[in-house]
């Protein structure tokens, strides 16, 4: 099946199958398979090796740093780590490693085959950061599962382990700031769920937007490990912003704030292997906090940078079993490791018995290679473009999407430039997202640093422009640059306290009743804060789960790929419950753009109907026709990207000034402010919210 219309209209299978399935689960799972193999073209063959999942010996009472901290508390634990002279490990594969590598995708069902595994062969590493970042938010939009309960599956099966989080200060696990009741309760949950520490960094290094969770964070008896994040390049003297005068007196600061150990977050992996050396022997000499090293191995350096900040002294440092480390991910764990071996530092983690796991992870990668970047090998262009490595592996899809592929190193260049027009700002999620999302929207719209403040007056700028030149991202080193503030804000007023301060609370207690009411379910405050974080994401993923169940389980080849015709897969629907399906035939489409397809479930003949979107689109296109605003007329508004209307904000009839927000589009998480033009009265409107628009196709007329 390869998605193509097949414009015969006879159907001459065999009527023997003429039975539908009856149980809901049943009924599910084929629907989601037979919308696989017709709507998305898959089902073609494709041969993956079995994982090949170590075998554990028996064993009882193993201990960890978990028992540690349970046992002697944050204190007690953090003069643990001090008194040890080998180095420190933690594993960042279930967490920023596939966040880097692979889109985030990889699912709680292939963490939780290795995972026995882990908390043996692993009982020796500090951490595992497998939550947080952008896990919470793809878990729900693309994998169709809690993650909330592959934090509570994860800590079942490794009781050892410290299980680490990355927490975006006052973002949380989201892209905006939150009212403080939500990071404070985010975090409560997240402790009793089983987060033992909390990674917190401000995407600006401002200080006020990590105090409200430390402060949680430290009421919960877990570990605040409290970042500063590093960019420039402390060896060019030339680049005097951040030097290591400031990094110091971040750190000095975080300490005073009762952080339990100091993150030292290089997402970019900028951070040179000499670099390290200097930065962790001037911070040894200032503060008494273990130190966390996290890293990425864009360049290539990235072993490097852990080893040589090894010899300085580093206390932890991240790092990614071999099969998930390099290029954009974090620097080998199991080359480290044998690295030190015979050394003062070494780490006393058997080779032989993490070689097991890499095995693994290097079986299972595969089935998420549709989801890689095109990135073969390190590049040191990084140090010139300085783009984190869960972006860098990000940024080209999103370029694509814009129609922009063939410009995608103008959009790096730009990246840089943007980054010189802001001021040079320290850059990570959210605040990388908006140099991307203005270096897209420049390149599109042909703008450069000298003309933007011309060409860009009756531009609408992303949302994220909007949102950081409005304080809402913090208030960044060195002040905003104040025309370029002026021209992207418009009328619009900046804030220069902590956007916390501003925000009403969220009700906890309507959400509980929207979900209950709307939804059908029994809200636990895990949902009620999801929906808090992601009001749509979360409604997206109840209405899946409505319509196709719970396919956590699901193997992952059928869950990306459905499956072809004469396969056989099994699918495991609840425990100790699974149905043995197989594709017996496609049948050829009907007058109705509709195809039945034939399985066997369990042995018993099923057949389900599905609609053929690609034979609607076919004939939709061919049919209908878009209309396109005139560029020349400002009463037709049109549309400033392409991607997905998610808001309307006016409707006809309702009078509207100049710069007023009309509706909102969204495209690759790059969200834009549609704005009136001039004033006048909206005369019509011409799409509806979730319909894809083209870039300057017609949204609605003024009169």
């Amino acid at each position: 099946m390869n998605g193509e219309c097949d414009t015969g209209f006879i159907d001459n299978t065999p009527e023997l199958f003429d039975i539908t399935p009856h149980e809901d689960h049943e009924v599910q799972v084929l629907k989601y398979i037979g919308d696989k193999v017709v709507n998305e073209g898959k089902g073609l063959k494709k041969d993956y090796d079995v994982p090949r999942v170590p075998k554990v010996p028996e064993y009882s009472g193993l201990g960890g740093t978990k028992q540690i901290l349970d046992r002697k508390g944050p204190e007690g634990l953090v003069e643990w780590v001090k008194a040890q002279n080998k180095l420190l490990l933690s594993d960042t594969t279930m967490r920023d490693a596939h966040q880097s590598l692979t889109a985030t995708r990889i699912r709680t069902v292939d963490m939780l085959r290795i995972a026995e595994a882990t908390s043996y062969f692993g009982r020796d590493l500090f951490s595992l950061e497998m939550w947080g970042g952008a896990t919470f938010d793809v878990a729900y939009r693309f994998l169709h599962e809690s993650p909330w309960e592959r934090l509570s599956l994860l800590r079942e099966k490794i009781p050892n382990i410290m299980l680490q989080m990355l927490l975006r200060g006052s973002n949380a696990v989201g892209y905006t700031n939150y009212p403080d009741n939500v990071v404070r309760t985010f975090i409560r949950e997240a402790a009793a769920a089983g987060i033992d520490v909390f990674r917190i960094f401000d995407s600006l290094n401002w200080l006020k937007g990590m105090e409200v969770a430390i402060d949680e964070t430290l009421k919960t008896g877990k570990i605040a490990e409290a970042c500063v994040c590093y960019t420039g390049d402390i060896l060019d003297e030339r680049r005097d912003k951040y030097s290591i005068d400031y990094y110091v007196r971040t750190a000095k600061e975080l300490e005073k704030r009762g952080a339990h150990i100091l993150g030292i977050k290089d997402m970019a992996g900028l951070l040179k292997p000499y670099a390290a050396v200097k930065l962790i022997r001037a911070l040894k000499q200032e503060i008494n906090m273990p130190i966390h090293l996290h890293t990425h191995d864009t360049s290539g350096n990235g072993v490097a940078t852990v080893l040589m900040a090894a010899e300085a002294g580093v206390d932890i440092a991240d790092t990614a079993f071999n099969s998930m480390a390099g290029i954009t991910s974090q620097p080998a764990l199991n080359s480290v490791v044998a690295a030190l071996e015979n050394t003062d530092r070494a780490t006393g983690i058997n080779l032989d018995e993490i070689q097991e796991i890499a095995d693994y992870w290097d079986d299972i990668r595969p089935i998420y290679s549709q989801f890689e970047s095109d990135l073969k090998s390190g590049t040191a262009e990084v140090y010139k473009y300085e783009i984190p490595g869960g972006q860098y592996s990000n940024l080209k899809p999103q370029v694509e999407s814009f129609g922009l592929g063939h410009k995608f190193k103008e959009v790096k260049e730009m990246y840089r430039a943007v980054n010189d027009m802001l001021g040079d700002i320290v850059k990570v999620t959210p605040s990388s997202k908006l140099v991307g999302d203005l270096a897209i929207f420049m390149v599109k719209n042909d703008l450069t640093p000298e003309n933007i403040l011309e060409k860009g007056k009756n531009l609408s700028f992303p949302d994220s422009s909007i949102a950081y030149f409005e304080g809402m991202m913090g208030q960044p080193f060195g002040g905003f640059p104040a025309e370029l503030q002026k021209l992207v804000l418009k009328d619009r007023k900046p804030i220069t306290v902590r956007p916390g301060e501003l925000l009403e609370p969220v009700d906890f207690a309507a959400i509980e009743k929207h979900l209950r009411e709307n939804f059908d379910i029994e809200p636990t405050m895990q949902d009620v804060l999801s929906h808090a974080l992601y009001p749509k994401v979360f409604e997206d993923y109840l209405q899946f789960r409505k319509e196709y169940g719970d396919l956590s389980r699901m193997n992952s080849p059928v869950f990306f790929d459905g499956i072809s015709e004469g396969e056989i897969c099994e699918v495991e629907v609840d425990e100790g419950k699974t149905f043995i399906i197989k594709l017996v035939a496609i049948g050829k489409i009907n007058k109705e753009g509709e195809r039945k397809l034939y399985f066997e479930v369990n042995g018993n003949p099923r057949e389900l109907v599905v609609l053929d979107k690609q034979f609607h689109k076919k004939f939709d296109v061919e049919i209908g026709t878009t209309t396109m605003a005139d560029p020349n007329d400002k009463k037709q508004i049109g549309a400033s990207i392409p991607g997905t209307v998610t808001k309307i904000l006016v409707k006809p009839g309702d009078a509207v000034k100049p710069g007023q927000s009309l509706a909102v589009i969204e495209a690759m998480k790059m969200e834009t402010q549609v704005t009136a033009p001039l004033e006048g009265t909206v005369a019509s409107i011409v799409v509806s919210v979730d319909q894809q628009v083209k870039n300057g196709e017609l949204l609605m007329q003024l009169d």
